[in-house]
């Protein structure tokens, strides 16, 4: 067979053409037809692209890292060349194990090692998860948004995904527990619940307590597994942290350290770095092996020279004695909350009235919602073409490709302030170009609320702080119909 050796002109490869693809679609399996391309993959080819301000990518700012040491641990590692280049165990590495039950402590959440398995990064825990638990057609449910990176995943295992519209203070466990009646009167059970708890990815919406405590409830009641995705629990500016779920079921089932129907995923994505590529999961002792042998079919271990860097990172201790990944986390947690900040007052300055978003209290992400005439899919074309920007569109967030559609997630960590004021203000002169076609074409005047062209410079203080007090979050329930569920 002949092979294309095209190429896009910046570096990747042509996508193939309708005769090309036509030559093999008989080979393909069926699978393959509900298969969507991950927003992740599109976002992270913009980090290669210096003249585009990405917005877009999940990016911890891994620039904080000292090269200094990460010079010094590499040494560490060469000290075992012979195990860092040797296979290592499917399930991980005593030393970073250790080092997994160091971080959920500091989490308050204890685990016995033993149902621990290492991971290539955290994406892999989903994977592992629907190729174990899933068949045609089994249905999850999960937030609405939910996480762009487990999309392509649910649809590639063909899972029938059922979507629970979040507010602001998470997952309404009403919404879900009528969404699982509805479901068990058509004889259909639910594989798995998912759920991002802390700083959605998305949404950046945290779970509350009450809720937490419901959905355990429910998962108990109904015997159903719990999917809790933590990448960011670690990472949290302001409020006060919240229990994880995998240790509210423990409790609740009485096991000590251990919960049989949460399955945690955690990541060192966010906490150290993404190009390590290690994450992990704990889980009840038979969804353990059954991730094993899927791991054991995929890559048959993570890296050990990761492992082996991670291991000597946690070893480190700062000059007051603290260890060094904790030191490190508290500068992250610093840094994030300045660049959350003027990410904010960006907004209330180049977005207007006609916009809402979210405040997150940790993570990485904004979720904002322009006026309800704009595609945000379509906006993302015209603003990396004229303007140079990007952001992930909303509809990556939803399995039926069409709802957020005037949403987008912005990620605030990784960009420099002068960049995340200049990706806003660039984004909001693309929102009032695309609006004014729209009024064009449909002869309505511009909405207010947005600045035009004129007006597009420095805001005052007080006008900044004018535009902040119009921000509309995600609607939270009154406190009466919140006691109302406590109640039941």
């Amino acid at each position: 067979m002949n092979r294309g050796t095209g190429g896009t002109g910046d570096g990747r490869a042509a996508r193939p053409t309708a005769h090309e693809l036509a030559r093999y679609e008989a080979l393909f399996a069926a699978r393959t037809r509900g298969m969507k391309s991950s927003a992740m993959r599109e976002m992270m080819a913009l980090t290669e692209q210096p003249d585009v301000i990405s917005l877009a990518g999940g990016l911890p700012d891994t620039s904080t890292f000292a090269p200094e040491l990460y010079a010094k641990l590499m040494a560490e590692v060469a000290d075992s060349t012979a195990r860092a280049l040797q296979y290592g165990p499917t399930e991980g590495m005593a030393a970073t194990v250790q080092c997994i039950v160091e971080v959920m402590a500091a989490e308050g959440t204890a685990i016995d090692p033993s149902e621990v398995i290492v991971t290539t990064g955290g994406q892999q825990v989903i994977d592992l998860v629907c190729k174990t638990l899933i068949d045609p057609g089994d249905v999850i449910v999960a937030e609405a948004p939910t996480y762009p990176g487990a999309v392509p995943t649910f649809s590639a295992y063909q899972a029938q995904v059922e979507q629970i519209e979040m507010d602001g203070d998470g997952m309404p466990i009403d919404a879900l527990e009528s969404t699982l009646d509805r479901l068990a009167a058509q004889g259909r059970r639910p594989k798995f619940i998912y759920t991002v708890p802390n700083f959605q990815n998305p949404a950046g919406v945290t779970m509350s307590l009450p809720r937490r405590r419901r959905l355990i409830e429910v998962a108990r009641e109904r015997e159903l597994l719990v999917l809790e995705d933590n990448p960011y629990g670690l990472l949290r500016y302001e409020g006060e942290p919240l229990p994880t779920l995998y240790s509210l079921d423990a409790q609740a089932v009485g096991r000590g350290r251990a919960s049989d129907l949460v399955i945690y995923l955690g990541t060192f994505s966010k906490i150290l770095s993404p190009g390590l590529r290690l994450g992990w999961a704990v889980a009840p002792r038979p969804v353990l092996e059954k991730l094993n042998l899927g791991k054991q079919g995929a890559d048959l271990c993570s890296s050990p020279v990761t492992q082996m860097f991670v291991a000597a990172y946690f070893e480190e201790q700062g000059s007051a004695g603290q260890a060094a990944w904790l030191q490190y986390i508290d500068r992250l947690k610093e840094l994030y909350r300045s660049r959350r900040d003027v990410m904010l007052q960006a907004l209330a300055e180049h977005f207007g009235e006609r916009a809402r978003w979210t405040t997150p209290q940790g993570g990485l992400f904004i979720w904002a919602t322009l006026d309800r005439r704009i595609d945000t899919t379509d906006l993302l074309a015209l603003a990396r073409k004229s303007e140079g920007v990007a952001f992930v569109p909303g509809r990556a967030a939803y399995m039926d490709g069409r709802s957020g559609s005037s949403s987008m997630r912005l990620n605030f960590a990784g960009v420099a302030d002068g960049d995340i004021r200049e990706g806003v203000r660039r984004i909001g002169r693309a929102v009032r170009e695309q609006l004014g076609l729209l009024g064009s074409l449909t002869g309505s005047p511009p909405p207010t609320g947005l600045r035009t062209k004129d007006e597009d410079r420095e805001a005052t203080p007080g006008e900044a702080d004018a535009a902040l007090a119009d921000v509309v979050a995600l609607p939270r329930r009154s406190e009466a119909e919140a006691r109302r569920r406590l109640d039941r």
